[in-house]
């Protein structure tokens, strides 16, 4: 399945008694890189939900924050601590001559006052719940990337059309562009030669010579090996990462344009390999985001 590199995944739910929210994003890499960002309560699991990532996603950059929205339980306050305060508070206020009112939520913001679970107090399975979230939010994830990479190759078929009819042109051509060229090189031997007779099988060895520097018959093969394959890489049949397989053949085939552009010696030709190395440069920067 063709899968963008470029998305987004969220999930909520309950971990070890806290609601908490994982979000994950990505973009293009050239291999799998995760950036995690966890609660300090849950920065012991980082290995494992590293690996559950590694387990779902091939290819990309991948930021994943987690947040702890609020205590469904395990808070309390500190009483001893919250009267302790308040009476530091009122003796600095007749100290110093400060007025205005104490109110609650001054005292609370003291440090220590509210009491919240400890990391050492999560339950056992607190790290599957964490690591349901992750994998919910994977979901998403590929979700996106997947439609996202249907679009992608949609476009890429297309490209991969306009190129096909362009090499199309260009092998229709050729074979008239070298009867050109023998009819040429005849008629300016016949016009240096002014009378003098021509030694025939010579110039029929160098009409041969000129043919094969000209001619793109290989080329013309090896494009049409190179388009069936991307087509099928599409199709999801590559056995290593998509974007991978046709980043390689995106290489061999301007690698035949640039053969075909330099046997070309034709207007017409010429424009149809400048036409495919367009296209193919819009291809690599879409390949570039394909997992």
């Amino acid at each position: 399945m063709i899968r963008s590199m470029t998305g987004y995944g969220a999930a909520e739910g309950s971990v070890g008694g806290a609601r908490v929210a994982v979000e994950l994003r990505s973009v293009n890499h050239r291999f799998f890189s995760p950036s995690l960002k966890l609660p300090s309560a849950f920065a012991r699991w980082e290995h494992d939900v590293r690996e559950a990532l590694r387990r779902r996603l091939g290819r990309g950059h991948v930021t994943l924050s987690a947040h702890v929205e609020r205590a469904a339980s395990g808070a309390t306050i500190d009483e001893a601590r919250f009267a302790e305060y308040v009476a530091q508070l009122r003796t600095l206020q007749e100290r110093h001559g400060l007025e205005g009112a104490l109110d609650v939520g001054t005292v609370l913001r003291m440090p220590e006052v509210i009491a919240t679970r400890s990391d050492e107090e999560l339950p056992p399975e607190a790290l599957t719940e964490l690591l349901a979230l992750v994998e919910h939010a994977t979901d998403a994830l590929i979700a996106m990337r997947t439609a996202e990479g249907e679009r992608l190759a949609a476009y890429l078929r297309e490209r991969l059309a306009v190129i096909e009819e362009a090499v199309g042109r260009i092998a229709e051509r050729a074979p008239q562009r070298v009867v050109e060229h023998r009819d040429r090189l005849r008629e300016s031997v016949r016009e240096l030669a002014e009378g003098v007779a021509v030694d025939e099988q010579r110039l029929a060895v160098e009409i041969a010579i000129l043919a094969d520097r000209l001619d793109v018959q290989e080329e013309i093969a090896r494009f049409h090996s190179h388009f069936a394959a991307f087509r099928d890489a599409l199709a999801g049949h590559a056995s290593e990462g998509v974007g991978k397989r046709l980043g390689f053949l995106l290489q061999e085939l301007l690698r035949e344009a640039n053969t075909t552009g330099s046997k070309a010696n034709d207007p017409a030709m010429t424009r149809d390999v400048l036409l495919v190395k367009e296209e193919l440069e819009r291809i690599r920067e879409q390949v570039e985001n394909l997992e």
